[in-house]
């Protein structure tokens, strides 16, 4: 079985979106398919399937582990495709305990699926980061504003210090080494994996050895979700250098989507995108992502090392961003001559846009401004 777990740095960025549709689309290409909630503390997933109430969920599992665990998978009205429900309602269902979530790991695991899905919840909190880690080969959903960019890399940042902490002994000398790291704080602040790397080895090439393993089986990529100009696509090359620079990681860039109001109506009407709209502008971009997915066969069969190979899927989604730009002016046009789209409903669209840009200047204004003040702090204390 193939495990796809999915993140975000934020909320907001369309994370179920894209793994409830990326589910859909493996199920409509044959394959045997599991969609898994575990954004414990707000389990909605079931809205953007379709999916009635759920009846048993994680939730009433993890208060009753010696229950049958298979119980909790439910069939959809969407062919191939199973769900298991994560639970709101039940306290303390976000937090889990260790054993909660080995326990759920290993049940998750012994599923009958070709491909298992697990859409998680936004955050670094550390069972998130777990469960995240199940793969080598994660997604991370990211938007082009400012927020969201910074939010996916302190994410993988996260995520590569909780595989850090995990290979080392808590007596090994690796491990002493990084906790007199964080305890100064400006360590791990600014970090640069690959200098701290080097000293690690000179201290405790062992423990070094056991985190190069795991760290060369870590093979994160990206979705950037919410363009609406194919200039936004290039902030996904931000997150990419940030990455290599500072914590040594090549990430994969699957690809792009728009920004689409469709997607709404499709919610309130409890349908998929896909199966409301599948030539929709935003079906397409998933299905091609979905179709670079299925072009590899698990975890370990790229290789990553190919500096080649991560160029082309940057490329690659810079073009994409382009044409998609196109056909989604050429799609916007066709419902305003078909009358699906009255002048009134694209007069809105544009003035939801302009919102979300006047929203994006002010951000951007802001963190200019904080950044002008934090170097000027530190113009003021260095020495003259």
């Amino acid at each position: 079985m193939r495990v796809i777990p999915i993140a975000s740095g934020k909320g907001g960025v369309g994370k179920s979106l894209v793994a409830a549709n990326l589910a859909v689309a493996f199920a409509q290409a044959g394959k045997q398919v599991i969609l898994a909630d575990l954004d414990l503390g707000a389990s909605n997933l079931h809205l953007v399937i379709g999916h009635g109430k759920p009846g048993a969920s994680l939730g009433s599992f993890l208060n009753d582990s010696k229950s049958d665990f298979n119980l909790v998978v439910a069939n959809t009205d969407i062919p191939k495709l199973r769900f298991i429900p994560g639970d709101a309602e039940i306290p303390g269902t976000a937090n889990l305990k260790l054993t909660q979530r080995r326990l759920l790991i290993r049940k998750l695991r012994s599923l009958d699926a070709e491909i298992l899905i697990l859409d998680l919840g936004a955050g670094t909190h550390q069972s998130i980061l777990d469960f995240f880690l199940v793969s080598g080969s994660g997604i991370i959903v990211s938007a082009p504003m400012v927020t969201a960019t910074l939010n996916a890399y302190v994410f993988l940042k996260n995520t590569v210090f909780r595989l850090l902490y995990s290979s080392f002994a808590r007596n090994s000398l690796a491990y002493e080494y990084i906790e007199s790291l964080r305890k100064q704080g400006a360590g791990f602040k600014m970090l640069y994996l690959p200098k701290m790397l080097e000293e690690i080895k000179v201290r405790d090439e062992p423990s070094y050895t056991k985190f190069k393993s795991a760290i060369d089986h870590f093979h994160p990529r990206l979705i950037l979700n919410m363009l609406d100009d194919p200039k936004d696509a290039e902030v996904a090359l931000k997150v990419r250098r940030s990455c290599e620079a500072y914590l040594g990681l090549q990430i994969e860039h699957l690809g792009v989507i728009y920004r689409d109001s469709i997607q709404d109506v499709s919610l309130a009407s409890r349908l998929p995108v896909l199966l409301y709209k599948p030539q929709s502008v935003i079906s397409q971009a998933i299905y091609r992502i979905a179709d670079k997915i299925m072009q590899t066969s698990g975890d370990s069969d790229y290789d990553f090392s190919i500096d080649k190979n991560i160029d082309d899927s940057y490329q690659e989604a810079a073009l994409e961003a382009e044409t998609d730009f196109e056909n989604k002016k050429e799609y916007i046009e066709e419902l305003l001559h078909s009358g699906i789209l009255s002048e009134g409903d694209l007069v809105e669209t544009v003035k939801t846009q302009q919102f979300e840009i006047n929203k994006l200047k002010k951000e951007n204004s802001f963190l200019k401004n904080k950044l002008a003040k934090a170097l000027e702090q530190g113009f003021s204390v260095m020495p003259h």
